[in-house]
């Protein structure tokens, strides 16, 4: 009998479980909603626990008709800088504080200016935000002072699934280094940071390869989930890792885009130095070689999809969208759609900062709307590449996953506007595929002079979109004029460009 293995993926607002054989082949999938807390002033919460709740009805339902005795290992990714806060008798103090929790935004200015001159200070000033596991901690020690005390362990966003299968605290580089609260060079945590915070040492989990073992599943959950004991669960990482692997992106050192709720752009680099904008991950599949990959996002992406098709669809139905716009007068549409609708990070560090429609007309049709919307979204990623310093065109070609991908429409804008080959991944690939590829690899071979190939026969491209040469130069001239939105913006503002 064959073995199998298990990638979970903690998203934003659902879950996603894989099951695959030791031979990568996908065996079932499923997807399970939650809903998170939302406020009025910036305030994103859930309590852990339903993530709990959830895999577990998820995994009820993909193990059904599957054998529980071969599953040999289980692997959790999932939204990264994600804040849980644990007390000493292992629950959560209070609800989990979101990557998109903006409550922190008044802080930033400040903390910015604070941590400047620590080691590494430069960068981390540059990268702290809202949402950052470091800012959260913060404000908790400023308004929650109660709840701060009892902090026994911190743990980021997946960590907890692995903690309540294992009963063992821990994260990996890619959450560490992407915390505020990690020294990238020195490979530990800012001492700095710990004492601005005020957080004692024994509050930091311990750091891991992304494909180590945690642990094996304690004897409790193994009994609740009908699994065998010797189950291993593996350290795991972020959700934009565990994608880099399953797109070959890691092994294979090119750019990919991910069109989730937030878009992300993200490629491997070999002097994360060079990086003046977008964040740096430490990556290691097994503690002994380390890699990194420079991301960059586009904070409102699928989330300001999913609102254009509300408004002007009356719904969700997605499948739609591609049959309202007419390919012809998409080469003369003018309106311009600036994206930002939740603030913005990697371009701007403005939180503040929000979305516009312009060149409105009487005579503006929805579907020259959802055009303007798909086009905005691109433009974002190609401003996103400029400043990143990807130079996208010189692979020639860019692939892309995620929701967004299934809209033929979008793809083939995505070419026009970076006049690059956009290559859609076949649906499978993601980071919950990803991290269940690095629980097979782990369990099956592990050797570490193999982990650049882990994806090596799984990646598949299922269709590939080139630049027409009309629309491509129609986009050039739109985008000189986008580039000049930000500032009209701000002068409408505050009064000053």
């Amino acid at each position: 009998m064959k073995q199998t293995f298990l990638g979970i993926d903690v998203g934003t607002s659902s879950m996603k479980i894989v099951l695959i054989d030791e031979d990568k082949n996908v065996l079932a999938r499923i997807s399970e909603d939650y809903e998170i807390r939302l406020s009025d002033k910036g305030w994103r919460e859930i309590d852990p626990e339903s993530w709990y709740e959830c895999m577990e009805h998820g995994l009820n339902r993909i193990l059904k008709s599957h054998d529980r005795s071969s599953v040999a290992g289980i692997g959790i990714t999932g939204q990264m800088h994600t804040l849980v806060v644990m007390g000493e008798d292992g629950k959560p103090v209070r609800p989990a504080m979101m990557w998109n929790d903006t409550r922190t935004q008044d802080l930033i200015p400040a903390l910015k200016e604070r941590i400047k001159h620590f080691p590494e200070g430069e960068y981390l000033s540059r990268i702290i935000s809202t949402g950052s596991p470091a800012a959260n901690l913060y404000w908790l020690a400023l308004h929650e002072p109660e709840n701060f005390k009892r902090i026994h362990k911190f743990l980021i966003g997946p960590d907890y699934l692995v903690y309540r299968l294992t009963g063992v605290y821990g994260t990996d580089y890619c959450e560490a280094s992407t915390s505020c609260l990690y020294e990238l060079e020195g490979r530990k945590w800012s001492e700095e940071m710990r004492k601005l915070i005020g957080l004692s040492k024994e509050a930091y989990p311990n750091v891991r390869g992304a494909a180590v073992a945690a642990g094996n599943l304690t004897e409790e959950t193994a009994r609740r989930f009908s699994l065998n004991r010797g189950t291993q669960v593996l350290v795991g990482t972020g959700d934009n890792p565990a994608t880099a692997v399953s797109t070959g992106c890691l092994g294979r050192g090119y750019p990919v885009i991910s069109l989730g709720t937030s878009g992300v752009l993200m490629m491997p680099v070999e002097k994360p130095q060079d990086q003046d904008c977008g964040k740096v991950i430490l990556f290691s599949f097994d503690d002994t070689e380390y890699s990194y990959l420079v991301q960059g996002a586009v904070q409102s992406n699928g989330n300001a999809f999913a609102w254009a098709v509300r408004m002007l669809c009356g719904g969700e139905d997605f499948s739609r969208v591609d049959s309202l716009v007419d390919t012809v007068s998409a080469r003369e549409n003018e309106i311009l759609f600036y994206p930002h609708l939740m603030g913005e990070k990697t371009l701007y560090a403005d939180p503040t900062l929000r979305g516009a429609f312009i060149g409105l007309g009487g005579e503006t049709k929805s579907g020259e709307l959802l055009y303007a919307v798909m086009e905005g979204l691109c433009f974002a990623f190609r401003e996103l590449a400029e400043k990143m310093k990807l130079p996208l065109k010189r692979f020639g070609s860019v692939k892309v996953v995620g929701g967004g991908a299934r809209s033929g429409m979008w793809m083939q804008t995505m070419a026009n506007v970076l006049n690059i080959r956009v290559e859609k991944m076949d649906g499978m690939i993601g980071s919950a595929f990803g991290i269940a590829l690095l629980a097979a690899w782990r369990c099956v071979n592990g050797d570490p002079a193999d982990a650049a190939g882990i994806a090596e026969k799984t990646v598949k491209v299922d269709q590939v979109f080139e630049p027409q040469e009309e629309m491509a130069a129609a986009c050039e001239e739109k985008y000189r004029k986008y580039l000049r939105i930000h500032r009209a913006l701000k002068y409408i503002d505050t009064g000053r460009a």
